[in-house]
């Protein structure tokens, strides 16, 4: 299995290599050179293998590189009971008549994040230790990424980790949750700009390669392939627990920001999951949900980036979505490097006489939820089944209920648990929402964190006086 840029200009790298380098050298995104096919008979045989021993399998096709006893012992590290609130890893929380969440919010920071990063913290580790070698970790957050990259890499050796946010933009759970680690590995830098411009700044310096080659950087954004490959493995769980028989479809619905989680689903499908829909769901920063129902990809400015009460989703440039546009220009990565040349130029670029193939070839389709709708469906899901949901969730749940079909689960991906959002929990259903035992202290630990200008040089400058 080797390895491919979006932008068509690097040669082919094996997984490790990948795992390492975060950006291709071009500016585009790894892909695999072809998805790997799975047929009726190969998943049934997975039916009743634990979530460890299904990632094994789905990773497995992705990674040639790791011994496969290795890579099921680093796999088994990462999926333990120990770690994640759920003997299954991912339950399934039935909500209505044929929608469910799929729980993926059971690891240790309560966001979806956990299942890919607690996978990434046991291969950067493995991979460095083979290779006698040290990472510096450059990463930004809109609010769960982050936590999840530094509850899973915290203490790993070789590894140090800079983690930029908006600064005043994440709930006071997720700031806590981060800045409260005390890890001599860990470097929370607070920026005076939106998540967009932590993610400009990322990008600047990642596609800086003599910066990137002296001071070995690498990302856990979900530029990072491991993570989409990563994320790929509950769908498949998903799949197997909402079905009883070969062929038989499923629908995702995913609140989506940065287009990786959802990526991870459309890779999932076109490896031969029977995924029916995959239904993209936006707040009010709906560039994706604009593309999806238009054909135009036009961005916002940090300035029309609306603040909302899902903020993980608060995101107008989607890293991820680059990988979809190669195989919807059917992966040309010479017409992927035009078209982002032209955003670069003009701020958009128009793909609307592809918009018919969105759906009835890739199964794409999108909706809009806004700051009342999330208030409403987090007290009708709760007063209805007794679940409370975060307010992410509630942006999937509200999209998800257009595209019911009868005989179809519709599994919405569980984005956080509640209590990282209480106070728009308070306002849905009249009380906050309360932290698991083990967090309830969490706010009063001291908070270890750095403010500063949203300035490429200053950013630069901490990473060479505290680099690994």
């Amino acid at each position: 299995m080797k390895y491919r840029s979006t932008r068509g200009g690097m040669p082919p790298l094996s997984f490790s290599d990948i795992l390492l380098e975060g950006l291709a050298p071009d500016g585009g995104l790894a892909l695999p050179e072809a998805f790997p096919q799975i047929d009726g008979q190969m998943l049934e045989s997975w039916r009743t293998l634990s979530y460890a021993g299904l990632a094994a399998e789905v990773l497995g096709l992705f990674i040639d590189d790791i011994p496969q006893a290795e890579l099921n012992r680093l796999v088994h590290q990462a999926y333990r009971p120990d770690i994640f609130d759920a003997a299954e890893i991912v339950p399934l929380k039935p909500l209505s008549e044929g929608m469910s969440l799929l729980g993926l919010s059971q690891g240790p920071t309560l966001a979806f994040k956990d299942m890919a990063m607690q996978f990434l913290g046991q291969v950067f580790e493995y991979v460095l230790a083979q290779r006698n070698a040290t990472l510096n970790i450059l990463g930004a957050t809109s609010g769960d990424t982050g936590s999840a990259a530094e509850y899973a890499l915290r203490g790993k050796r070789g590894i140090s980790v800079f983690m930029l946010s908006p600064f005043g933009r994440m709930s006071d759970f997720q700031r806590a949750q981060m800045y409260s680690l005390q890890d001599p590995n860990i470097h929370n830098l607070s920026l005076k700009g939106v998540f967009d411009d932590c993610q400009d700044i990322v990008k600047a310096l990642s596609g800086d390669l003599q910066f990137k080659a002296k001071y070995h950087l690498g990302v856990v954004n979900s530029i990072n392939w491991a993570r989409i490959a990563a994320q790929v493995v509950y769908y498949f769980w998903g799949w197997l627990r909402a079905t009883s028989g070969p062929g038989q479809q499923v629908s995702f619905a995913v609140p989506s920001g940065n287009f990786g989680n959802i990526l991870s689903g459309h890779i999932a499908r076109s490896m031969g999951l029977p995924v029916r829909r995959l239904v993209l769901a936006t707040n009010e920063n709906n560039v994706l949900e604009e593309f999806f129902r238009t054909g135009i990809y036009r961005p916002r400015s940090a300035a029309q980036t609306h603040a909302t009460s899902s903020p993980s989703m608060d995101i107008s440039r989607a890293s991820n979505f680059e990988r979809f546009v190669f195989d919807l220009v059917g992966q040309d990565g010479g017409k992927v490097r035009a078209l982002w040349d032209q955003l670069a130029r003009e701020g958009e670029f128009d793909l609307s006489a592809m918009q018919p193939r969105f759906e009835a070839e890739y199964g794409f389709v999108g909706g809009l939820s806004t700051h009342a709708d999330r208030l409403q469906t987090i007290r009708s899901v709760y007063e209805s089944s007794g679940v409370l949901i975060d307010p992410h969730t509630a942006d999937g749940v509200k999209v998800a209920g257009q595209y019911v079909e009868p005989g179809i689960p519709m599994l919405v991906l569980e984005t956080a648990l509640p209590a990282k959002f209480s106070e728009t929990i308070e306002q849905a259903i009249g009380r906050p929402a309360e932290p698991p035992a083990h967090l309830r202290s969490l706010a009063s630990l001291p908070q270890r964190v750095q403010v500063m200008d949203c300035d490429v040089q200053q950013v630069r400058r901490y990473i060479e006086q505290h680099a690994a």
